[in-house]
């Protein structure tokens, strides 16, 4: 539980923890290589660490050294059949990658997760997986986990066009893709983020991507190299808008990867009038990384197009807080997906933004949030929902206000960012 009294400014710098999406792929296809792998500034975070369990139930041996871990490829047979059930936690990402890669493999595997995991929908990924011949079942008609899979089929390339773009689901078709006989193509209305496939590329895969099209061409092996971790985006944005909103605030952001389908936050943020430089930007294993810098800003309100909603999907909780504090209406549309997270996110924000006196509407796929800088935070007992970025979202939008905030149930930070109590109250001050 998080208790906070502001209204506080927020300065200095901070690194923040190893990207998410990158750790769970980075351990993964390492996995699927005949080489050890170093990762260094690996996340273990509780969803990454239930990708790594997975791992060492099918056979993967590891070594963990600080804040890096050596994973020893084996090569796509080199896996073994579990002896029990697969957990993954509160971790979606876990579920869907690794269903695609337990297709590919010769034994019976049972995947399961938490009650939000399990309620999720899979079958997004049950059906292209059946199209390529795997045999993957699941709950509630084949919509849901658990999910029963046996392996030992022989999977063959498609081509499958996807209705909601979703990188969980592209990931999946691509690992499966990889044990394939023929190309795979899959094809999605919108960019969605390609970790996996500039990891693929990085690893020497046959692969061709643009961020709406992807065709994987397997028979190569896969050559692990080293990875560097570039701290997470999503991470780094709570500490961007707070040194958006908070008043005499600046603060720096070091070796955080911006990725242009994953860091479009920014450039949102830059139509809002935001204060944010970019500087000593390289690329570091396929993917590129920078210094952010945010500072005090008087920000004006958007209306965000339902086609870069994929780019900021993890984003919106905390852009819904910057646009609480920002000049006019702010609307957020197409963002339906928002209702299939760790929480209903749009219902969680429209609640808890209720319960601190910010006016917002919801819609049955958004958000319309009536900003302004002056806006005075009521002293509330706000809920996370078990949902560890509303959590981190109402603390910084907390940190804006000058009465108590109590935010319950912030154990869930630590899915994502197990220091983001510790780095943030270090770096603010009223």
């Amino acid at each position: 539980m998080f208790e906070i009294c502001g209204p506080y400014t927020i300065n200095g710098s901070v690194e923040v923890p190893g990207d998410k999406s990158i750790s769970h792929r980075s351990i993964i296809l390492s996995s699927i290589t005949k080489e050890k792998v170093q990762i260094d500034n690996f996340l273990f975070s509780q969803d990454c660490l239930n990708t790594l369990k997975i791992l060492k139930k099918i056979g993967v041996k590891y070594i963990i050294n600080k804040d890096s871990i050596l994973i020893e490829g084996h090569g796509v047979s080199g896996f073994i059949e579990p002896d029990d059930i697969l957990y993954a936690g509160n971790s979606g990402t876990s579920i869907r990658l690794l269903s695609g890669l337990l297709c590919g493999c010769n034994f019976m595997s049972i995947i399961s997760g938490d009650e939000s995991v399990n309620n999720r929908p899979m079958d997004r990924i049950i059906r292209p997986l059946t199209a390529m011949g795997a045999r993957i079942y699941g709950r509630d008609g084949n919509k849901k986990a658990p999910l029963v899979i046996f392996g030992g089929n022989k999977l063959k390339g498609i081509k499958h066009e996807i209705n909601v773009s979703s990188a969980q689901v592209k990931s999946c078709l691509s690992i499966a893709a990889l044990f394939a006989e023929g190309p795979t193509e899959i094809i999605q209305p919108e960019i969605s983020r390609d970790h996996t496939e500039r990891m693929l590329e990085y690893f020497g895969s046959e692969i061709i991507f643009d961020g709406k099209y992807t065709k994987i061409i397997p028979g190569k092996d896969l050559k692990g190299k080293d990875i560097f971790v570039p701290g997470d985006f999503s991470s780094a944005a709570f500490f961007i808008i707070a040194g958006l909103i908070l008043k005499n605030s600046k603060i720096i952001i070091k070796n955080v990867g911006i990725n242009p389908t994953r860091s479009y936050l920014l450039n949102i943020l830059k139509e809002m009038d935001a204060n944010i430089e970019i500087k000593n930007e390289r690329t570091k294993n396929n993917e590129k990384i920078a210094d952010i810098t945010a500072s005090s800003s008087n920000l004006k309100s958007i209306n965000i197009k339902e086609g870069v909603i994929p780019n900021i999907i993890d984003e919106i909780p905390i852009l819904s807080v910057a646009a609480a504090f920002a000049e006019g209406i702010t609307i957020i549309r197409g963002a339906k997906e928002l209702r299939l997270k760790e929480s209903d996110r749009i219902k969680t924000i429209f609640n808890e933004f209720k319960k601190a006196g910010i006016k917002v509407h919801e819609y049955p796929d958004g958000l319309e949030i009536y900003g302004n800088p002056n806006t005075k935070i009521k002293s509330a007992n706000l809920k996370s929902y078990g949902d560890h970025r509303i959590a981190m979202s109402l603390a910084v939008m907390a940190l804006k206000g000058n009465c108590k905030v109590r935010i319950n149930n912030t154990k869930c930070i630590n899915t994502s960012f197990p220091e983001f109590e510790s780095k943030l109250f270090n770096l603010v001050s009223r």
